[in-house]
């Protein structure tokens, strides 16, 4: 598995699903904003709804942050649209309103390493990409692992926070606990408290 924290995320341009229209989708398109780029491995299954829901449920809170939220699958585009087209009680995505992206080729999910060769699906990534187009985490489950969106939101804002105050963010951080320095000083006042 590569890591790609640390390096430039590998761009794309691939047709999308956005707002309920073809379109092309560019990651660099997104470059001044923070990026989850998430994968997931099919459309119309059964863990992979619940996802898509409930970074639907987030992703005002994640656009307060300058967060834009993007979806891919192997999926086609057609594939996308009927299903965002679906009612959820018959097990669609009905309501979603962030980019889909198909990765039909497979070469997006090979490029971030995501890709279960024999199975032709991507595994559960989760990559945080910063302002500049940097990859700041990366997180991969297993197929029948679903992930947890409010670690994903807990990760933007940890990020925004050590980028405008300079402190980092202990095990568990989230907005409005205590922080600390990155220093000897620092640790032992956080937990002298």
């Amino acid at each position: 598995m590569a890591v790609l924290v640390g390096k430039q995320a590998p761009d794309f341009l691939a047709d999308a699903v956005v707002n309920g229209e073809f379109k092309q989708l560019r990651l660099s398109d997104f470059r001044g904003k923070y990026v989850v780029l998430f994968f997931y491995p099919l459309d119309f299954t059964f863990v992979c709804p619940t996802e898509l829901h409930a970074f639907q449920a987030k992703v005002a809170d994640f656009k307060k942050h300058n967060t834009e939220v993007i979806g891919v699958s192997i999926d086609s585009k057609f594939s996308h649209f009927a299903w965002l087209n679906t009612p959820v009680n018959d097990g669609g995505i009905a309501g979603v309103k962030y980019p889909l992206v198909s990765d039909i080729t497979k070469s997006i999910a090979r490029d971030y390493d995501v890709l279960i060769p024999d199975a032709g699906v991507a595994l559960r990534g989760t990559f945080l990409i910063d302002r500049s187009g940097i990859v700041q985490s990366q997180m991969i489950n297993n197929l029948p692992l679903g992930r947890n969106i409010e670690e994903a939101y807990r990760l933007v804002t940890a990020l925004q926070f050590t980028e405008e105050h300079g402190d980092v963010c202990p095990a568990g951080w989230e907005e409005g606990k205590k922080s600390m320095t990155p220093d000897q000083a620092g640790l032992k006042a956080f937990f002298a408290k």
